[in-house]
């Protein structure tokens, strides 16, 4: 008899609305998406991975919330808001190091390490991509690269409003995506969710790096697909197999 009941509830658990989406209804499939259930209220239950309960502390208010916090870094409101601020910002960096790192490569220009070479002699000309950087040696780029980034974070440690903060508008969305609430919210989602993404793939190239010096990814990716039963990740962690 108990058998049967904890064989029963186990079945159950695989089978609730989060977990199958082709036994699901296209109500409760859509309301899952935001974190819902079929009533409109939050869901119990995780996003992230089926059964999983979600955590108290997560009330799926904020883009990207699946319910997935292993470490509790969320339980505290103001770190939790902090939290939330330096995972956009670097989000939008990381998006932008992508980009950076294989439009070059694709073009044929050179590989992201290739890029930003500067001269190794004391006071050499800097240059980027071959070519002679107009402001001349590495120390005044550096300085005019703080100067810079020092005025941009004064303007965010002075601002109090913590939406603004993560989503300034005005000058920074020059084509009025915020201007829609409910275009804007998936379009936070969006961002989130390719934030993530481009964090894990620089770490991929910093991983990358660190076993090929002097290669890029796309060269890598090349290689790879070239003689993948050699050129994986195996080979690379037991060269000797």
């Amino acid at each position: 008899m108990a058998t049967n009941t904890l064989l029963s509830s186990a079945i159950s658990a695989f089978r609730s609305p989060l977990c199958s989406s082709k036994t699901r209804s296209p109500t409760l499939v859509a309301a899952s998406r935001k974190g819902t259930n079929a009533s409109g209220s939050l869901s119990t239950f995780s996003e992230w991975f089926p059964g999983q309960p979600r955590p108290a502390h997560l009330d799926g208010s904020t883009p990207g919330d699946f319910g997935f916090d292993p470490l509790g870094l969320a339980r505290v409101p103001v770190h939790f808001e902090r939290y939330k601020e330096s995972e956009v910002f670097h989000c939008r960096l990381t998006m932008f190091a992508v980009a950076g790192v294989l439009i070059p490569e694709a073009l044929g220009i050179g590989n992201w390490v290739q890029t930003q070479e500067w001269a190794a002699v004391p006071g050499g000309q800097a240059t980027y991509l071959g070519n002679p950087v107009p402001w001349g040696t590495l120390p005044t780029i550096v300085t005019i690269e703080f100067l810079a980034i020092a005025f941009v974070e004064i303007q965010r440690v002075v601002e109090k409003d913590t939406e603004k903060k993560k989503y300034p508008g005005g000058y920074f969305d020059p084509l009025g995506y915020s201007k829609d609430p409910e275009k804007f919210e998936e379009y936070k989602l969006k961002e989130i969710k390719n934030g993530r993404l481009a964090m894990l793939a620089c770490a991929g190239f910093a991983v990358q790096q660190a076993f090929y010096p002097g290669t890029g990814p796309l060269d890598n990716l090349a290689s790879h697909l070239a003689d993948p039963w050699h050129n994986n990740v195996g080979n690379i962690l037991f060269p000797n197999l």
